[in-house]
């Protein structure tokens, strides 16, 4: 587990002990020498150390089974003379690459051309880099030499990525991180911007934060009036159940066939007979006898409905003896 950053090479010494014997690139794929391990050397610039740069120590690390990675970083004065100015000074491209988790060792003040001096003293093997030609000081390429003695291991660039792209895309939007960082307290002077600039610069960020409160009002606004229609469009919805509950409740009660209806028929139906009983049929003995008059006895004459005639009136009499004979 890595606890701590790698070394400076120049506060420790060398600590390959056994004889330092010329390898081949094979060999090494092997595995050999099972005493110590391959010394691989990377080397560059590695200002505004990216992902670019930590994958090609990935690859240089991972070449062999068993490697010890050494990483040289060119000065800042040797730098300026041979490729031009850097954003980082090189105590911070030092420090970046002794925190990368793939250098075991970090040389200080690298030489821009491997001599053989160098490569002795650090034991060195092989030495990783991209294989495009790197022409600089006046040389097309400055591992052509390495590359003869059988020392060169190739590793392969990560598209998309580099420190000129970087610095590219901040030239090209330098007002808005010029912008940007007076707003966070750096001065014009610090920026290296004009007076006028700054003035407009701090202008348009006065701008974009009147922008940026009439966008939040908006969109308040706008929750606020989503809040208010979703509240609606639940009171409509309730309004509309309680609607057709209290129309279905209505017409159960009152429609056509209605429990109000059924109910006014049957109290008619009570009243009418009441008003109006229904009468007895004929087989019924109470037409026969009412139940409060006693029959007459045959020898009464009804009083009320007189013969009207003489013939009726024997007949009468006739009737009334037949019925004593048979009482008798």
């Amino acid at each position: 587990t890595l606890t701590a950053p790698a070394p400076f090479a120049d506060e420790i010494s060398c600590q390959c002990q056994a004889p330092h014997e010329k390898l081949t690139i094979a060999q090494a794929r092997l595995g050999t020498p099972v005493d110590r391990p391959v010394r691989v050397y990377a080397d560059g610039i590695f200002d505004l150390f990216h992902a670019g740069h930590a994958r090609a120590l990935m690859q240089a690390k991972t070449l062999f089974p068993n490697s010890y990675l050494l990483v040289g970083v060119c000065s800042d004065d040797l730098t300026h003379k041979f490729k031009g100015f850097t954003v980082m000074n090189e105590t911070e491209r030092y420090e970046a690459l002794r925190h990368c988790r793939y250098v075991d060792e970090v040389i200080r003040d690298a030489p821009w051309t491997l001599t053989p001096e160098f490569l002795e003293k650090h034991k060195i093997d092989f030495v990783a880099h991209d294989d495009i030609p790197y022409s600089s000081a006046g040389s097309d390429d400055v591992y052509k030499h390495i590359k003869e003695a059988g020392m060169f291991v190739p590793t392969q660039r990560t598209e998309g990525i580099s420190t000129s792209d970087i610095i590219t895309r901040i030239v090209r939007d330098y007002d808005v991180y010029a912008r940007r960082n007076l707003q966070r307290g750096y001065t014009a002077k610090e920026l290296n911007v004009s007076f006028i600039n700054e003035k407009k610069y701090r202008f348009q960020n006065q701008v974009d934060k009147m922008k940026e409160k009439v966008k939040n009002v908006e969109e308040k606004s706008k929750e606020f009036v989503y809040k208010v229609e979703e509240k609606s469009h639940d009171l409509i919805q309730k309004w509309e159940e309680k609607s057709r509950e209290f129309i279905g409740n209505f017409l159960e009660l009152f429609g056509p066939d209605g429990a109000w209806k059924q109910m006014f028929q049957e109290r008619s139906g009570r009243m009418l007979q009441a008003f109006s009983p229904r009468q007895s049929p004929n087989s019924s003995p109470t037409r026969g006898r009412s139940p409060s008059r006693s029959p007459s006895p045959p020898w009464v004459i009804n009083k009320t409905s007189p013969p009207s005639s003489p013939k009726a009136a024997s007949a009468s009499l006739s009737s009334m003896s037949e019925g004593d004979e048979d009482e008798k």
